[in-house]
């Protein structure tokens, strides 16, 4: 008879074999993050999961690694996780479990920042609204009851992630983990609360034993054995603290976000490559892009406040998940070049020498075998250099680059010679021919403007603290009795309010609506009205676009029309009516949000009318229907025509919404200089267009056949124009120079149809504007033309024989634009330019 113990014994024995033959080690020195005893440099990039889909995930990640990440970084966002306190919810999208071993399904590791503050442009910083209200709390210092919330959830990720196996010491991909957030930058303003809330934040981090290293962004004197971090745009002159330590860029911002209002600013692929160009030159170790893929502020995640729904970031993956070229290739070409001396760069020694004017000659040897890597850098903003390294040969080095020199006598990468495809996408009506056909109805609000909430109080109070964020609006009622009319009848309606937006309404009377600006979101409001003899009705109703994210205090940032004033003031200026302190009633939210009019499976008994569909009405339900587009292209709604509100696809949230919202008219260029050290301003465009006019649909958010579109339009906006677009791959344009090779790709299962412009000489200008220069090789039409026509990808080798020069000619530069618009290589269709 068999022992059931020892069956027992010897299953527990090779399940524990087996863990111990997946464990993964995670060490470190000052020069490499050591994995299995292997010395490497770690390449990582930021990605989001709430900010895409689950049914995106894989895409996104399988780009990431194509692209040459080693890793990928997120925060864990506790406002989604437990929205309300010890209910927790991992489902859908927001199953941080399932993002992460998507991330070791494809073979890369994982930076977890479970903060759990996040900042991110996130609403409240991440920070579940909840926790704003628990008697005595202070956030992100030392106070007993923040610290017991953040230690529950903190604990919380970490057993979850224990349990899924998720630490590399148990055979998963997490190698990192962080610890709060960039709290370097707030610090002195907490005291020495500050300095004793950061070690004890090291101390509960290091109780959770998951046996990887813990890092801290931006925090000079994070305690040992923490690793302080470095956020911004250069990070080469950045130390740690500890002598021990690698360094570490936890965000190499790639680009900048944007708010309502602003012009959408860009980062040029050729200076993040030379920002982490130069890192490593200095002994970099760690390099994370924030972000590598953006995505959507879905729902109202957005923070600021102010933040636009669309969180682009100018990242290497655009919002839709699309490859975003030059920067994706670049980048993807500099990693590259940076492995091939990572063994060199982990275990050399380094050496430097000046040539001339801010150019570096940066040489790391292996003392071992002789093997020698370098990195040459000219951080001249404006004069290139010549450089001749004797024996090693002489290099060109442009302004504000760097150039990686394999065995230190062969460029094989310059952070300002992009020899990767620019891809240029367009939209298109997916609807074309049958414009969307809407029904509507008003938003119930015949309580609210007779003074009706669901509670009172004797004073103006502060926004977020009653909706706990469960919605943007809150309405402010009150009375005031009026006996004599004579200075009434042309009177103003005062209200000084926090923000961020103000409707009001007298007596049921609509009187207007006003709102802040990205810079100023709090605001006078003043509107002429007109009071009747008796007993009047005032009606407020405040609006909330994010909550603010960053600062110190930012929590306690008030919104609404906390403490106002609101006065009446009468015509003759000198007879005024204070109603700060009137008795004020209450209602969170609109009755259309809790009727769910959004949500097209919800009973909730709205009756929509299909006559006469209102325009330029605010407070408006619209609804309509669209087919699902064929294809996998991805799906953006134009909502050109509309004021401010917010958008669902069959009951899911699209976010929120504002084209009427226009950027400053002045500023934008049609050229960015890559060089000198960058700023948001720097580089932008939109200027005198909608911050935001597309917004991004998931095809996961789709039915297989006939979708519902509900939007709620808070200003008053006109449907008519509004549609549903494809987003696709229009022309791709690249130039390679002599002796290396043009790859060019049209992505999406398009083929090359059409050859705009082909010119092997000195071809002049950019992208979408190219000209002949002084030469060119007759044969450049024809040349491309038989490589990559009716192709979804070509290369040509760039040399005087391919385009039937003699030897002896100059050498030439190859300069295409190509138009992606075949459905597949037998298309046979084959347009070509002449003269």
């Amino acid at each position: 008879m068999s022992n059931p113990r020892i069956g027992t014994f010897l299953i527990a024995c090779s399940t524990l074999l087996w863990a111990c033959s997946l464990a993964t080690t995670v060490q470190y020195d000052a020069n490499a993050i050591i994995i299995n005893g292997e010395r490497r440099i770690i390449i990582s990039g930021a990605i989001h999961y709430p900010r895409s889909t689950s049914q995106m995930w894989p895409d996104i990640i399988k780009k990431a690694k194509d692209g040459g990440l080693d890793a990928i970084e997120t925060y864990v966002f506790w406002d989604l996780h437990e929205r309300a306190r010890r209910q927790y919810d991992f489902s859908g999208n927001i199953d941080f479990i399932k993002f992460l071993k998507n991330v070791q399904e494809a073979g890369l590791y994982v930076v977890l920042r479970i903060g759990p503050y996040v900042c991110a442009e996130w609403n409240y910083g991440g920070f579940p609204m909840w926790l704003h209200n628990l008697p005595g709390i202070q956030l992100r210092t030392d106070n007993a009851v923040y610290k017991e919330e953040m230690e529950t959830f903190t604990t919380k990720i970490v057993n979850m992630c224990k349990e899924a196996g998720l630490f590399a010491p148990q055979g998963g991909p997490i190698i990192l983990a962080q610890i709060e957030n960039e709290y370097g930058d707030v610090m002195s303003h907490y005291g020495e609360a500050g300095n004793t809330y950061i070690k004890w934040c090291a101390q509960m981090a290091l109780a959770q034993n998951i046996g990887v290293p813990w890092i801290m962004c931006k925090q000079s004197n994070a305690p040992a054995p923490m690793i302080n971090t470095c956020n911004g745009y250069y990070c080469d002159n950045f130390e740690p603290n500890n002598p021990k330590s690698p360094k570490m860029f936890t965000e190499n911002w790639v680009g900048w976000f944007q708010k309502w209002g602003e012009r959408k600013p860009h980062r040029t692929a050729e200076d993040v490559a030379f920002s982490v160009a130069r890192f490593f030159q200095r002994g970099g170790v760690f390099q994370n892009y924030y972000m590598y893929h953006g995505g959507t502020n879905f729902g109202r995640t957005a923070g600021g406040p102010y933040i636009i729904t669309a969180y682009e970031y100018d990242a290497p993956l655009d919002e839709y998940g699309n490859l975003n070229q030059p920067k994706w290739g670049h980048l993807k070409d500099l990693h590259a070049a940076l492995k091939i001396g990572e063994k060199i760069l982990t275990n050399g020694t380094v050496t430097g020498k000046q040539y001339g004017n801010l150019v570096y000659l940066t040489t790391y040897t292996n003392n071992g075998t002789g093997e020698k890597f370098c990195f040459l850098s000219n951080s001249h903003n404006s004069q290139d250099a010549e450089v001749d390294l004797q024996q090693d040969g002489k290099y060109y080095v442009p302004a504000w680059s760097v150039s990686i020199l394999q065995d230190c006598k062969r460029e094989v990468f310059n952070t300002a010679k992009v020899n990767t495809q620019t891809t240029v996408y367009v939209k298109k009506p997916a609807t074309e021919g049958n414009p969307l056909k809407w029904v509507w109805t008003s938003d119930p609000m015949e309580d609210t403007l007779q003074g009706q909430g669901t509670f009172k109080a004797s004073e103006l109070l502060e926004q977020k603290g009653v909706t706990v964020d469960s919605s943007d609006y809150l309405w402010y009622m009150t009375e005031v009795v009026i006996n004599d009319t004579s200075s009434w009848q042309n009177a103003t309606l005062h209200v000084a309010t926090t923000g961020h937006v103000l409707h009001a309404y007298v007596n049921g009377q609509y009187i207007g609506a006003q709102w802040g600006r990205y810079d100023n979101v709090g605001f006078i409001y003043e509107k002429p009205i007109a009071l009747n003899q008796g007993t009047n009705v005032i009606s407020l109703l405040s609006g909330t676009i994010g909550h603010a994210n960053y600062g110190a205090f930012f929590d306690l940032q008030d919104t609404g029309i906390v403490g106002g004033p609101v006065k009446l003031i009468g015509s003759d200026s000198n007879n005024i009516i204070d109603l700060s302190t009137s008795t004020w009633s209450y209602k969170v939210g609109l009755n259309g949000e809790a009727k769910r009019f959004y949500d097209p499976k919800f009973p909730n008994g709205v009756q929509w009318n299909t006559n006469n569909v209102p325009t330029r009405r605010p407070m408006t339900w619209y609804k309509t229907t669209f087919k699902t587009p064929e294809g996998t292209e991805s799906l953006a709604l134009d909502l050109e025509g509309l004021g401010k509100g917010h958008a669902w696809v069959n009951g899911q949230s699209i976010g929120r919404y504002w084209p009427t919202m226009v950027a400053d008219k002045d500023g934008c260029s049609d050229t960015c200089d890559y060089r000198g050290n960058y700023g948001p301003e720097r580089s932008v465009s939109g200027c005198g267009e909608p911050s935001q006019r597309f917004y991004h649909v998931p095809r996961s958010f789709l039915n297989n056949d006939t979708n519902t579109f509900i939007l709620f339009e808070e200003m008053g906006g006109n449907p008519s124009n509004v549609s549903v677009q494809t987003i696709t791959v229009g022309s791709i344009c690249a130039t390679a120079d002599y002796g290396s090779t043009l790859q060019v790709n049209c992505q999406g299962g398009k083929t090359i149809s059409e050859i705009k412009f082909a010119s092997y000489g000195d071809p002049q200008g950019k992208c979408g504007s190219f000209q002949k220069g002084e030469w060119e090789s007759r044969d450049s039409t024809t040349v491309v033309e038989r490589a990559c026509i009716g192709k979804y990808s070509c290369s040509i080798d760039v040399t005087s024989s391919t385009f039937g020069i003699r030897k002896g000619g100059t050498n030439g530069q190859l300069a295409v634009q190509l138009l992606c618009d075949g459905s597949n290589p037998e298309d046979g269709r084959v347009q070509r330019v002449r003269g």
